[in-house]
């Protein structure tokens, strides 16, 4: 039977009218889009209207939370942290059936892991995304502290040897499928991705096994888990990212992809074989954590029009260099968002993809099957592109195809691994470019680092120390009219004193002199300060001005520039 569609359901729910179906079809038709996604930003339906449709669409049960509360014999049956990481509530029991209600319909990959955690038949049913929220909360309490006190009595009881029986530690697929291991993978995903963690990492070791993760580039500790079940965890992980449970011997790789809470999180898992076992670390692209647009990510109002201008050229090749994690690629998304029109068609070559863009043509490298960037490249520049993202420029061959981009009328983005703006022209030479295909190609290279934003719920004025204000290169004159802050530690941030990140950048575009510079074979240090004698600012000089905004501290700014 054919699915009915999204306006006609929404018509018959008395939700919208014909003409405001209408008038978002127009809009679909012109400009493209979800009709559903449409009919929100023009004002006619909010999420959870959106939400009971698909469901109904989908051929799922509507219920209300409100005028039928969730059984208690239903809640029992599933952990706070499935329900709260997921968004479901377990809503009745038929039988050996659990009717669940999902905030999200498309999210029906869930419902087998609450068939392995419960055992039982699931159907699934839909309700309203905000009376989900308010049942969960209503069911469960503090999700975190009843997790908590589960993860105890959990431990307690494997440590006594009465859950379920013994873990057979030579069957590892019957330990991964284990209801105290899906329990706990649960508890660390909720703590990682309630916190925004970018990085989740499984290590064991002689005598104990750690669990750790980043949250803006800083690596925090977690209650660690019984020593015996770091197998049965990692096995776990492999489980859901379709590995080789079998094999310990050789590094694998894998992703898992779930819908929490609504929204689409990718998670990158590397396998590594150690002395002890196998080291587990879970990459976490969310989505929705970062934000691609180019006027979030720390620009100050001249770098954006700098930026903007860059990007608008139609021509050329522009660098984003740094060490990893300091935010290169999403600066580059961003500046490509920026760039997104239905006149201009944008091509990415990379590995991996890591955040998907709607109206940009995006291509994985797989270099296993010999989909390399080299042989990307030249194919992409027979797909008519106007601008191109080539992920990393790694060797001879790929810098070369992407001057050959530029100089046949393409604008080209891409990264390097160098330490600053002027470093990027040595790391250009050394694989192999000759100084005039740079100069007449490279239009500009931004150098970037990421610092930690001072928590805005416990941002504190303080008075620097002389000896403070010294590592900074600056004086106590330099700093009369100076406001400086630190975080004092709170709720909010962990107590850590910082939520979030900002970028300080360092731009490098070239002019005339700069390009006569490169042809006579100037080094690293002339390039810099014929630079800054043209204004560039460096990233020590752009952290300072973050100090003085309010935006960071001064000992993050010592941390991640150089004088």
């Amino acid at each position: 039977m054919a699915r009915k569609l999204l306006g006609q359901i929404l018509k018959e729910r008395q939700i919208v009218q014909e003409g405001q179906v209408q008038q978002a079809l127009a809009q679909q038709r012109s400009q493209g889009g979800l009709i559903g996604k449409i009919l929100i930003d023009l004002g006619h339906i909010d999420a959870n209207d959106l939400a009971i449709a698909l469901g109904v669409q989908a051929g799922m049960e509507v219920v209300d939370l409100d005028a039928q509360p969730p059984q208690k014999s239903a809640l029992s049956k599933v952990d706070p942290s499935l329900a709260s990481l997921f968004r479901i509530v377990p809503c009745r029991l038929e039988g050996k059936t659990l009717v669940v209600a999902l905030a999200d319909p498309s999210n029906t990959s869930v419902l087998d892991d609450i068939r392995f955690n419960t055992n039982l038949e699931v159907t699934p049913a839909v309700a309203a995304p905000d009376a989900i929220d308010a049942a969960i909360k209503a069911a469960y309490g503090n999700v975190e502290e009843s997790m908590k006190k589960g993860m105890a009595s959990m431990k307690e009881a494997l440590a006594a040897g009465s859950v379920e029986g013994p873990l057979d530690l030579e069957d590892k697929e019957g330990m991964a499928r284990a209801a105290p291991v899906v329990r706990l993978l649960n508890y660390i995903f909720f703590q990682a991705i309630r916190d925004l963690a970018s990085d989740i990492h499984l290590e064991p070791f002689e005598n104990d096994f750690r669990v750790r993760y980043r949250v803006d580039g800083v690596l925090y500790e977690l209650e660690a888990p019984p020593q015996h079940l770091a197998v049965a965890l990692i096995s776990r992980v492999k489980v859901m990212s379709n590995l080789d449970i079998a094999e310990t011997r050789v590094p694998q790789d894998g992703r898992i992809e779930l819908i929490i809470g609504g929204r689409p999180v990718d998670i990158r898992v590397s396998t590594l074989p150690t002395m002890y076992g196998e080291s587990c670390v879970m990459r976490i692209l969310d989505r929705s954590v970062v934000s691609l647009d180019i006027g979030q990510i720390g620009l100050d109002e001249s770098e954006m029009a700098m930026i903007v201008k860059l990007v608008d050229k139609p021509n050329g090749i522009i660098l984003v260099t740094g060490p990893t994690g300091s935010g290169k690629t999403t600066t580059l998304y961003s500046a490509l968002n920026h760039a997104n029109d239905v006149g201009v068609k944008i091509m990415t070559v990379e590995d991996p993809i890591e955040y998907d863009i709607d109206g940009i043509v995006q291509i994985q490298i797989m270099e296993e099957i010999g989909v390399t960037y080299s042989r990307v490249l030249r194919t992409i520049l027979r797909q008519d592109p106007d601008k191109i993202l080539v992920g990393e420029i790694r060797d001879s061959e790929t810098a070369q195809i992407a001057i050959e981009a530029s100089l046949t009328g393409h604008v080209v983005f891409s990264t390097l691994h160098t330490n600053d703006a002027p470093s990027a022209i040595t790391r250009l030479l050394d694989v192999g470019i000759d100084p005039f295909l740079i100069t007449a190609t490279l239009e500009a290279v931004i150098a970037q680092r990421l610092v930690r934003r001072i928590c805005a719920s416990c941002k504190t004025a303080y008075k620097p120390t002389a000896e403070v204000l010294d590592k900074m290169g600056l004086t106590s004159e330099d700093v009369v009219a100076r406001n400086f802050h630190y975080g004092k530690g709170c709720e909010a941030c962990n107590h850590s004193g910082y939520k979030g990140r900002s970028g300080l950048f360092e731009f490098m575009v070239l002019n005339e002199a700069l390009k006569q510079l490169i042809l006579d074979g100037a080094s690293t240090d002339q390039l810099r300060r014929a630079s800054q004698e043209s204004g560039m600012r460096t990233l020590r000089e752009s952290g300072r001005e973050a100090v003085f905004d309010g935006i960071t501290t001064i000992e993050e700014v010592i941390k991640e520039t150089q004088h």
